[in-house]
């Protein structure tokens, strides 16, 4: 069983509020328009109060990796004003319970997966994930197949708004995804981006990104998930 660690000092409110400030003038900066830029806040890793310290500092955005956490956390005393993000790879058999959470899909990669949240969650609004990397292992969908997972997924019932994707290490790398995928939804007629985190977001800002998501820039670092 995985525990949900107990968030360090760095969650308390006003600290995060300060932090909030600093991740909107870097979107500034970049030449984004912070009041369009929604930002996600990424708790992963962290406790229940990181979810308090960002809707007391204006975000209503959560954006969890892990069903578990995910679950866990909106059993909890949050504000009715949150709205789940689900950010890791879709795991079927944890749709059901996910369902009446979760208000954007973020990571939807095969048609399977919408499937089986068109079955729990009808007409629920999702985000393509696009595999930019190249790498082994990663979640995501071919940008080739895309434009068709996209037409298979509205043919589900789904909502699709737009696209996300997690770019490689590098600012050449990320560059390169957050504007391949930028125009990729400017094809396909997708108004949601969702590109960038605590280290690329300037990339994904100058890319035309219209969300961020944020947890290390907001949290400070992620404390280490622990077995019990």
């Amino acid at each position: 069983m995985t525990t949900i660690s107990t968030s360090p000092p760095s969650c308390a409110s006003d600290e995060v509020a300060r932090r909030l400030q600093a991740v909107r003038l870097r979107i500034e900066r970049a030449g984004g328009d912070p009041s369009r830029v929604r930002v996600i806040a990424v708790t992963k890793g962290f406790g229940i109060d990181a979810v308090h310290a960002a809707v007391d500092a204006g975000l209503h955005d959560v954006g969890e990796n892990y069903a578990a956490e995910l679950v866990a956390k909106a059993s909890g005393t949050v504000p009715e004003e949150v709205v789940w993000h689900f950010l890791g790879a879709v795991q079927r058999n944890k749709v059901a319970q996910l369902a009446p959470i979760v208000g954007l899909w973020q990571s939807v990669a095969r048609e399977a997966e919408g499937a089986r949240i068109a079955r729990f969650a009808p007409g629920a609004g999702v985000l393509v994930e696009v595999e930019t990397t190249g790498l082994p292992g990663r979640n995501g969908c071919p940008p080739a197949e895309v434009g068709d997972l996209v037409t298979r997924l509205q043919g589900l019932g789904l909502a699709v708004r737009g696209l996300m994707t997690v770019a490689a290490p590098g600012p050449a790398a990320a560059r390169a995804a957050f504007e391949s995928v930028g125009r990729l939804a400017d094809e396909l007629g997708l108004e949601e981006r969702s590109m960038g985190m605590t280290d690329d977001l300037e990339a994904a800002v100058a890319a035309g990104t219209t969300m961020v998501r944020v947890g290390r820039a907001l949290f400070g670092d992620r404390p280490p998930r622990s077995a019990g």
